[in-house]
């Protein structure tokens, strides 16, 4: 009753004038930035925190949630419509997102996203009033090993899933792992594939991976093709979802933010993880299992539903214990501290206004962000009936400059190319581009996490498996590598016998 009580006195914070006018400043400046390839929301977080210094610290922390959440419905839709991811957690958007558009479904997938965001908003906020206390003190007690086992799990989920084969899969995850390697060593400053160039010493931008691969990749596809096919108007569709789309994607909204949250709570990685185990659980359940790869909206569905309550779940770690599970709360922390505020148990109590009413706007900037995406879908698939060179040329300046604005270093240039010239590979040869981007996401926190649980257990293995949490997990990865095998055992058994 407590929290309750505290969330009426937020709203009244959150629905107050100016309040608002932040509110709708930050959801319009984070949808307009989600769209742009390479510009996520943590980097438009850091570019306006300059811009707050003359606010007062509550209508400066209600913007830069309006920004975090309207960057995620911004990056969704490039992600669906041109196969370009605009930030790292909408990648999973484009695998069933984009063939939809193609087939002429685009605004259908882009309200699939929008109401699957507006629900995990929304049930992650309500997550984060009533169980941030105990989803706090649970991510404290998870260790090295466990957070390992996810990644282990995100590994073989995302591998064992995609692609025509395993084999493919894991060939993908390979060179995302060997793209993660490239710096400086985190634990012995020893540089690794850096090829002398101190540029690279810091590795390479996730961003840079994920627009190279998915955007300048596709780009290039297209280009080496447009010869061979006349290129075609794709059609725009009806623009609302119909009963039959509604009827497949309503428990996907209810599953994702169910996923999401604990994992947006505790320091794994922000939305990527939650967002391809969505996937990977919606691919299971499904009755259409044919259509995944081929634009199934489940799969829009589900994992947009994940992201959104992931970023509910990053709040709580931040505001209770002051600690940073993503690149955006690092930057909010940083915005705290600007202000002479330290996040942490006693926040609530000594800040009551400004968590309260930052709370508050969450739900605030959902409504908002609903209000101006669903109608905006037709409006954003009609981007689909521009030619096609003069659409991919188009991707590939917005894809150059958001590259450029990562590091504003030419040389992410250069990278960018080369990683494009890896996705037209992966292309060719049938490799599904998303086990790479994992690859390099969670790559490197997972060697990280590998080596710290082997220091506290003194080189032993067995420490990789020395928790409840742990084993549970890598219970689920056996599961996942062995069940197919088991069932081809248990249908020729049934073949035989009958």
């Amino acid at each position: 009753m407590d929290s309750l009580n505290s969330l009426v006195d937020g709203f009244g914070t959150a629905l107050t004038p100016m309040n608002l006018l932040w509110a709708a400043v930050g959801v319009l400046l984070g949808t307009a930035i989600g769209v742009l390839p390479g510009i996520g929301p943590a980097m438009a977080v850091a570019l306006l925190l300059p811009v707050t210094y003359g606010l007062e610290p509550t209508g400066a922390f209600i913007m830069f949630a309006g920004i975090y959440y309207g960057a995620m419905f911004g990056g969704s839709t490039t992600s669906i419509l041109l196969n370009t991811p605009g930030e790292s957690a909408a990648v999973v958007a484009a695998i069933e997102g984009n063939p939809m558009a193609k087939a002429g479904r685009g605004a259908q997938a882009l309200a699939a996203a929008a109401i699957g965001h507006f629900t995990g908003g929304m049930i992650g906020t309500i997550l984060l009033v009533v169980l941030a206390p105990t989803v706090a003190a649970l991510a404290v007690d998870i260790g090295a090993p466990d957070y390992l086992a996810l990644m282990v799990l995100a590994f073989i989920a995302v591998t064992s899933v995609l692609g025509s084969s395993r084999i493919r899969g894991l060939a993908s995850l390979l060179v995302g792992l060997t793209i993660g390697l490239v710096g400086l060593d985190q634990m012995t400053g020893q540089q690794r594939l850096t090829f002398g160039s101190l540029q690279l010493a810091d590795g390479v931008d996730v961003v840079i991976v994920a627009v190279g691969l998915f955007a300048v990749g596709e780009a290039l596809w297209v280009a080496a093709h447009l010869r061979r096919t006349a290129g075609e108007a794709v059609p725009v569709g009806r623009p609302w979802l119909g009963r039959d789309d509604v009827r497949r994607t309503w428990r996907s909204w209810l599953r994702g933010p169910f996923i999401g949250f604990p994992f947006g709570a505790i320091p794994a990685g922000g939305a990527e993880i939650p967002t391809f185990l969505s996937y990977v659980t919606e691919k299971r359940l499904s009755k259409h299992r044919d259509e995944f790869g081929r634009g199934a909206i489940e799969g829009v569905a589900g994992p947009e539903s994940a992201a959104s309550a992931s970023a509910a779940g990053t709040l709580v770690s931040m505001l209770t214990l002051g600690l940073p599970t993503t690149a955006v709360a690092a930057v909010m922390l940083a915005a705290f501290q600007q202000y002479g505020i330290q996040p942490g148990p006693l926040l609530f109590e000594r800040e009551p206004d400004l968590v309260w009413g930052l709370i508050a706007s969450l739900f605030v900037g959902m409504v908002l962000l609903l209000a101006l995406n669903l109608p905006l879908a037709p409006v954003w698939a009609k981007l689909l009936r521009i030619p096609r060179p003069y659409l991919y040329a188009g991707i590939l300046f917005f894809a150059a400059v958001g590259a450029y604005a990562v590091g504003g270093e030419a040389l992410d240039l250069v990278v960018l190319l080369v990683v494009g010239l890896i996705g037209l590979g992966m292309r060719r040869y049938g490799l599904p581009v998303l086990p790479a981007v994992i690859g390099v996401i969670l790559g490197p926190a997972a060697e990280q996490q590998l080596r710290r649980a082997l220091q506290i257990s003194d080189g032993s293995v067995s420490g990789l498996v020395n928790t409840p949490f742990s084993i549970a997990v890598y219970t689920t990865v056996v599961l996942l590598l062995g069940w197919p095998l088991l069932r081809r055992v248990i249908v020729r058994r049934r073949n035989v016998s009958a």
